[in-house]
């Protein structure tokens, strides 16, 4: 009971910090290219990761664990920062916030695949209706929206999904903090050499939002973040704590509210509370599906 406490609260601190990522993403693609945004937020985390590793003295990765840690990597130092900092381009920080409702469902879904985990029906019945509320709110609310920018977050979202996963099932052996940071050590060298490739012609022109933006989804999207949710992940099971997210879309619309100044549609609270329902009875009937610690 107090493992599984402790997943959730894991899981809870780690949907706290990723909720700032998009809205901080929006503000820095303002000044900063979407790729160098991408590698270099990848490069700072990956020598910080380097230092911990170090510090740490934590054991390398066994050989049959690389390949997935490279996995890891496409899917959450690549995959999602380059197509949600792209699709931001397109569409609001608001818009981009309502995929990630998809993000617990596809999440859940790689857990079963990769995690070896099996939840009973009433489960996929909490986690379906969550995502049905999120897409559901988009839908039917006036958030601008491009098709182009679509796409993308629906790829974010996918690739995410299985780096979620994938490194859920490893940090049950290798630990949360050393698999995001192995992740970004084994990446260092290609997203160095691209931050260095793809820099901003001059840096007179950056704003301070952009610095400060860069500095939050590098030091705690990148790094800090996904040590507490990979933690969640392997404690309470994959697919229950990625329940979690669900609540992320609308704690980064408060964010975006705040910061970005942008609109709250007035049925936003009333589908957080569907939200809730559904994360709370998703967790009632999580049950022992979770694959068990290594």
């Amino acid at each position: 009971m107090k493992q599984a406490s402790g997943g959730w609260l894991n899981g809870f601190i780690g949907v706290m910090i990723f909720s700032g990522s998009l809205p901080a993403t929006r503000v820095a693609v303002v000044d900063f290219d979407p790729i160098f945004l991408t590698a270099m937020r990848a490069a700072i985390a990956g020598v910080l990761a380097l230092f911990l590793l170090r510090i740490l003295k934590a054991e390398r990765p066994g050989h049959g664990d690389i390949a997935s840690l490279l996995l890891v990597a496409c899917g959450v130092v690549v995959g999602f920062p380059l197509c949600s900092a792209l699709a931001l381009q397109h569409i609001t920080a608001a818009r981009s916030l309502v995929f990630v409702g998809l993000l617990p469902l596809a999440t859940a879904i790689f857990g079963v695949l990769r995690g070896g985990e099996r939840l009973p029906p009433a489960f996929w019945l909490f986690a379906t209706a969550g995502g049905l509320c999120v897409a559901g709110f988009a839908l039917t609310h006036s958030l601008p929206t491009s098709m182009q920018g679509d796409l993308l977050m629906l790829m974010a979202v996918m690739t995410c999904g299985y780096g979620y996963a994938e490194g859920g099932r490893l940090s049950r052996h290798l630990g949360g903090w050393q698999v995001i940071s192995w992740a970004l050590v084994l990446s260092l060298p290609l997203t160095a050499v691209l931050s260095i490739m793809t820099q901003p012609p001059t840096w007179q022109q950056i704003g301070m939002p952009a610095w400060i933006s860069l500095a939050y989804v590098s030091l705690f999207s990148m790094l800090i973040g996904f040590i507490f949710w990979y933690r969640g992940l392997a404690q309470d099971g994959i697919a229950a704590v990625s329940q979690l997210q669900l609540l992320q879309p609308f704690l980064g619309m408060l964010l975006a509210a705040v910061l970005l100044h942008e609109p709250i549609e007035a049925g936003m609270l009333g589908t957080a509370v569907a939200v809730v329902a559904c994360v709370i009875g998703a967790r009632r009937h999580s049950g022992s599906g979770a694959a068990p610690l290594d």
